[in-house]
């Protein structure tokens, strides 16, 4: 059934294949029991081939450390989705898209949470056959919809979304994988949908990332598989405001955003013609 996901989505099994490799390991910075089947027979296959770009045997490494990057994304989101969880007033989390993301299963939710998991259709027929026989921990709602449909927010409600109640979304592995007004329309699209006080969390890489030509070897890898990175931006907070998000953009190795994982320095936000990665953390106003 792999063969059914598109390029982009593929890109969800090298995420499962790193969380596999993460959950291997003594000093894991979480455990994900479910991603090694996530992964399948391509997503080892395509983590070897960021491998090779990423920790090349003839000279030093240049590219992040997209394994310690992928660990402490994973783990600042469990995070941040326990924190909200915790909070009474949540009652709907959303992951869009939802890709092999496990965490409806390998974590603990309160009875209150509807949990929606929004993606294509060959998606969820995928991780729903990888994960045959496993029961979820929550109320657990598929929305088979690509997030680029007219139309995806009226699945979204019939699938039991409430958009006048305050909700959680996470928006993973996605921003960069579209064009700039693509991903400017997801926002736009998810604020109309979001009630006052929502939370929002996403990844985004900045603008320099793009095109340096240290990230060379990383980004030919992800256009050879046909899903090339398509947009950053320098200004993330201002990204958001403009969409009726508060939030506030952490880099791998920040406080709150190290886990002790990140192995390169942090540069400070004014230094120009770097590469950034930020996780966003907010509310809708």
């Amino acid at each position: 059934m792999s063969d059914l996901l598109n390029s982009v989505e593929r890109t969800a099994l090298l995420t499962a294949a790193l969380r596999a490799a993460e959950t291997r390991r003594p000093d894991r910075l979480y455990q994900d029991p479910y991603a090694e089947r996530l992964a399948g027979d391509i997503g080892p296959e395509l983590l070897a081939e960021v491998r090779a770009a990423t920790f090349p045997v003839d000279r030093q490494r240049t590219l992040p450390s997209t394994p310690d990057y992928n660990a402490i994304r994973t783990r600042f989101f469990d995070d941040l989705l326990r924190d909200a969880a915790d909070n009474e007033g949540t009652t709907q989390v959303v992951l869009a898209p939802a890709g092999m993301d496990s965490r409806a299963y390998r974590m603990s939710w309160p009875d209150r949470v509807r949990y929606f998991e929004v993606d294509r259709p060959a998606v969820l027929d995928f991780k729903a056959e990888r994960l045959a026989g496993v029961a979820p921990n929550v109320d657990h709602r598929t929305v088979a919809v690509d997030l680029t449909a007219p139309d995806w927010e009226d699945d979204l409600v019939a699938a039991g979304y409430d958009p006048s109640r305050p909700s959680t979304w996470l928006l993973e592995g996605l921003l960069y994988y579209i064009p700039e007004a693509d991903a400017r329309r997801v926002l736009a699209r998810v604020a109309a949908i979001t009630a006052p006080g929502s939370r929002i969390a996403a990844d985004l890489v900045n603008a320099a990332a793009l095109t340096l030509p240290n990230m060379r070897g990383l980004l030919d890898v992800f256009a050879g598989w046909g899903c090339p990175w398509l947009f950053g931006s320098d200004e993330p907070e201002a990204l958001f405001a403009e969409h009726g998000f508060d939030v506030v953009a952490s880099q791998p190795g920040e406080p709150g955003a190290d886990f002790g994982r990140w192995p390169d320095p942090v540069p400070a936000r004014e230094v120009r013609d770097v590469r950034r990665v930020f996780f966003i953390d907010g509310r809708r106003r």
